[in-house]
């Protein structure tokens, strides 16, 4: 079987300037990144799925990723393969002290047992400690500062809650949320009143971010949360497609009282059966 040195050749040879492939020669670190983030959207729908044959091939997809910039990296002198993984090993071993107390990868196996709340705590007070090291002027150095810009947006608005939290900027329990929650609803329907298009897209803005907070005071992650409901709406609605295709009608053919009756009788087909109608 091919190994990662083999992996690291190949990608050395779609690089050669003379003999490598002209599309892989004329890529930079910005060029590759929708691939990145594609190649991160497969691996997470094929564990959603539970395609672990599918996974095995995402999972090497994302290697792949890792690999070219590697290389890029590589080229211009700037770090290796090798220095990235080292960085991640020595990350890991600093930010779990209740597995390795001495900082020693292969130390004993004797360490104490911590709760799941005091692990937590323990990584983001050593997260905090590794962002204020890199700060020139600690002083200065906010919260906020390495929440990727290019997080998907409700995963964003997640950690920066999340982030905020951890100085007390946050409410104690969700039922303050759900308060401010109808207060944003009705700052949506007072910009659709007024006919205010901006302020339209600024509530709802708004309304989202609350929506976020709530999901995370709930302990649900948005994110999962709204993949889940994508999926349940085209389960449903494939559901109408099939059932329309059998009684050979069409949408037009169907008032919306007669569209949604049928989504009714989706969601009762998998209440009933317990199974993903039209999977």
């Amino acid at each position: 079987m091919y190994t990662l040195d083999d992996l690291k050749h190949l990608m050395a040879r779609l690089r050669d300037p003379e003999h490598g492939c002209p599309w892989d020669v004329k890529q930079t670190y910005a060029s590759i990144v929708p691939y990145t983030l594609e190649e991160a959207y497969e691996v997470a729908d094929a564990i959603e799925q539970g395609d672990f044959q599918q996974l095995e091939g995402e999972l090497g997809d994302l290697l792949f990723q890792v690999i070219y910039y590697c290389q890029l990296a590589s080229e211009e002198q700037r770090f290796a393969w090798e220095q990235v993984v080292d960085g991640i090993t020595r990350k890991l071993v600093r930010r779990h002290p209740h597995v390795f107390p001495e900082g020693d990868l292969y130390g004993p196996l004797d360490t104490p047992k911590l709760s799941e709340s005091a692990i937590k705590q323990r990584w983001e007070d050593i997260k905090a400690q590794e962002r204020a090291d890199k700060a020139q002027a600690p002083e200065q150095l906010s919260l906020l500062d390495d929440v990727p810009q290019a997080l998907p947006a409700l995963k964003r608005a997640s950690k920066l809650q999340k982030r905020a939290a951890q100085v007390g900027f946050d409410w104690p329990e969700a039922l303050p949320v759900v308060d401010k929650l109808r207060e944003e609803l009705d700052e949506v329907l007072e910009a659709m009143a007024d006919n205010d298009p901006e302020a339209i897209f600024e509530e709802v803005g708004d309304l989202l971010f609350v929506v976020v907070n709530l999901a995370r005071h709930l302990k649900v992650d948005a994110e999962s949360a709204l993949r889940a409901g994508n999926q349940k709406f085209e389960r449903r609605f494939r559901y109408i497609e099939q059932t329309l295709k059998q009684e050979t009608r069409s949408f037009a053919d169907c008032s919306l009282e007669q569209l949604e009756a049928l989504w009714l009788l989706a969601k009762k087909e998998e209440k009933n059966t317990g199974t993903r109608c039209g999977a």
